[in-house]
């Protein structure tokens, strides 16, 4: 029996705002001295994933989070003088938690999932105090496993175990929604939890339990609509 719903918090929760996409970018990079190309942050990005996942030992390390945002910022046209400098105040606005806002289809699905009584947990990567940032966008969940405090990263299995240990679940009764396949469906799924992507941008079109919005969810969950 489904007893509680682990959700990731960048892109599938939270939007981030225009201060942390390609526009910011350019922003903080001009106080750097930098040119940036918003035209190539989607594709600097990517290659900044691509490197992050295959050069790091999932230790939550606030320099993995500046290499990653300096590459991000290299690859839009900024240059090793300034990079690491900007990559840093990048990190700094990551940070703020106003930043950041709900998805319009967030609140109406944690309302239906408190209404069925299932426990809600929060697990996220990054520099965030995941406590302060639920606190300051008054989001009510019963539990928050944030790799700034536990020390490892998603998809380590101590991160989703330790959440498991705050809902007081077991594998088989909880699911996992997120929007990475790699750190939120494939570190689930090698604990046994279900895992459901969720894919707003239709990147994996055909992947198994996958859904666009949040409002999809309540059904892929077997939830029958009373």
């Amino acid at each position: 029996m489904l007893k509680a719903v682990l959700f990731d918090v960048d892109f599938t929760l939270f939007r981030p705002g225009p201060e942390l996409g390609p526009e910011g970018y350019r922003r903080v990079g001009e106080r750097h001295g930098l040119t940036l190309d918003p035209d190539l942050y989607g594709a600097a990005r990517g290659s900044a994933i691509e490197e992050l996942q295959r050069n790091h030992e999932l230790v939550h390390d606030e320099e993995i989070w500046i290499a990653f945002t300096e590459q991000i910022v290299l690859h839009m046209g900024g240059d090793f003088s300034g990079a690491r400098a900007c990559a840093t105040d990048m990190v700094r606005e990551w940070e703020r938690h106003e930043n950041f806002s709900l998805y319009e289809d967030a609140l109406p699905v944690l309302d239906e999932l408190r209404r069925r009584a299932l426990k809600i947990g929060l697990i996220s990567n990054g520099q965030r105090d995941l406590d302060e940032f639920a606190t300051h966008h008054d989001l009510e969940v019963d539990a928050i496993v944030g790799s700034k405090t536990h020390g490892r990263v998603k998809p380590h299995a101590s991160i989703f175990m330790a959440a498991l240990e705050a809902l007081d679940v077991s594998p088989e009764e909880v699911a996992m929604v997120g929007d990475s396949y790699e750190d939120d469906i494939e570190g689930a799924r090698a604990l046994g939890i279900r895992a459901i992507l969720l894919d707003r941008d239709g990147l994996r079109p055909g992947a198994p339990d996958r859904i666009d919005t949040l409002l999809a969810l309540p059904a892929a969950l077997g939830l029958a609509h009373v």
